[in-house]
C-alpha cells in the first residue's frame, strides 16, 4: 500500500468525494465532515438517516483539541488516557464546532484518536479529521473485507483504499463521559 493511494483519497475528500478504507476492526466509509454534499451523499450510500449522527477518526490529539477545551482536567485525562487507540468518546460540542449533518440530533459528538496506521495516514494527508462509519447498509453488518466493499460500493466511492484491517474482531468500544459502559450509536 503506497502513498500514492493515500493521496488519492485525501484529494477525494477534499474535493467533496466518499472513500472506503479499512479500519481498525471493520472497513469504513469516510469524507469530509465539513463538507455537507459529502456527508449526505454518504449517508444515502449507508441509507442511514441524519439524526442518528456519525463518527469521527483523526490522526493525533492536535486533530481534537478543540473538543477537549471543554473538559475538566479528570474528562481529559480519560479520554486521552486511551488514544490513540479503539476508543471512541461521546464528547460534548458546546461550541458547535462540528456541524448538525454529522452530529445528527446530538449536542455531543462521537471521536477517536486511532492508532490504525492507515486511518492515521488517511487523517494526517486529509489535514483533518474525516467521517468514519462502516461500509454497509444501515441494516446490513459491517464489510470485514474489501470484496464486500467492492461488490456494494465500488460504484458510489471516489475511491477504495487497500490495506488490511487492525486486530479488532468488532468495532470499537464506544464511551461516554458519564460513565465507562459502552454505547451504541
Amino acid at each position: 500500500m503506497g502513498w500514492w493511494h493515500i493521496r488519492q483519497a485525501a484529494r477525494a475528500m477534499h474535493q467533496g468525494g466518499v472513500i472506503a478504507y479499512p479500519t481498525e476492526a471493520v472497513w469504513g466509509l469516510g469524507c469530509d465532515p465539513f463538507n455537507q454534499t459529502a456527508v449526505k451523499h454518504l449517508l444515502k450510500i449507508k441509507r442511514r438517516p441524519m439524526h442518528k449522527g456519525l463518527i469521527l477518526v483523526a490522526s493525533s490529539l492536535q486533530q481534537v483539541e478543540p473538543l477537549l477545551a471543554n473538559l475538566t482536567a479528570e474528562q481529559r485525562a480519560r479520554v486521552t488516557a486511551s488514544w490513540p487507540g479503539p476508543v471512541t468518546w461521546i464528547l460534548p460540542d458546546p461550541d458547535d464546532l462540528i456541524p448538525v449533518w454529522v452530529k445528527g440530533n446530538h449536542p455531543s459528538v462521537a471521536v477517536r484518536v486511532s492508532d490504525h496506521y492507515l486511518v492515521k495516514e488517511l487523517c494526517e494527508e486529509f489535514g483533518s479529521m474525516i467521517v468514519s462509519t462502516s461500509a454497509n447498509y444501515s441494516d446490513k453488518l459491517p464489510a470485514r473485507d474489501k470484496l464486500k466493499v467492492s461488490i456494494h460500493f465500488k460504484r458510489v466511492v471516489s475511491t477504495i483504499v487497500p490495506g488490511k484491517l487492525g486486530q479488532l474482531s468488532r468495532p470499537t468500544q464506544i464511551l461516554t463521559l458519564g460513565n465507562d459502559k459502552p454505547v451504541r450509536i
